[in-house]
């Protein structure tokens, strides 16, 4: 018997991009073909449907479907489970889901729910997986620390997985040393750090949350934990 054929089962499966996975729409679980990063059409009218959605795709998906939880206020009332698209999912290696379609479903439709950090940005976005901002030249601050003053690779954000203020991230400072054929890495230090928001104040970048690029050049950037928390299914 599949996961979609047990009575126990329930929910609403988005399957995104039309990424399916073979999912088959039986028992109390019903399949709801939607675009790649789905939106107010798509996800709105499925809310009070289910207290229970599946979001088959990637990270980008994920957080298009939580950020129309967020904007209707139904974060508090609908668990969430993922099934990644792709091996690489951030979001997957964060919380520690399985990447394999058939062990995710399986998970996501029977496991328990785990509160997990939200992140969000002040340009009214969600970052559910991994955010990046690089190469940089300016300053940002983790709540009152200098993170930065200067030049970085990249910064990197995502949600933190081991219990602390809701987001870790990681400044990669380095230089490269140019060569007549190639270029040749010449040292690379990397910093962490543990915090609530993180803050960025810089020449203009464009930031990338989720795989996701912005679309246009800003001089200053936030990442901040939401007050409330993504219901995940995760154990």
């Amino acid at each position: 018997m599949s996961v979609t054929e047990d009575a126990g089962v329930r929910g609403v499966v988005l399957a995104c991009g039309g990424f399916s996975a073979g999912f088959a729409e039986a028992g109390d679980v019903r399949v709801v073909p939607v675009p790649a990063r789905p939106g107010k059409a798509d996800v709105d009218p499925l809310l009070g449907e289910s207290d229970w959605f599946v979001v088959a795709g990637t990270d980008a998906d994920l957080a298009a479907v939580v950020l129309r939880l967020l904007r209707k206020e139904q974060l508090h009332g609908v668990s969430v489970g993922f099934v990644p698209s792709s091996p690489r999912s951030a979001f997957a290696e964060i919380w520690g889901l399985p990447t394999d379609p058939a062990d995710a479903l399986e998970l996501a439709l029977h496991g328990d729910v785990d509160p997990v950090p939200l992140i969000r940005n002040d340009s009214g976005g969600v970052l559910v997986g991994r955010g990046r901002i690089g190469p940089v030249d300016g300053v940002a601050y983790c709540d009152e620390k200098v993170a930065l003053r200067g030049a970085a690779k990249v910064i990197e954000v995502e949600p933190d997985g081991s219990g602390g203020p809701g987001l870790t991230v990681r400044v990669v400072r380095g230089a490269l040393f140019k060569m007549p054929l190639f270029k040749m890495p010449l040292f690379k230090h990397t910093e962490t750090f543990s915090t609530r928001a993180f803050q960025l104040g810089a020449d203009p970048v464009q930031p990338e949350s989720d795989g996701v690029v912005f679309p246009r050049a800003v001089e200053k950037w936030t990442w901040y934990r939401h007050t409330e928390d993504l219901r995940l299914v995760r154990r």
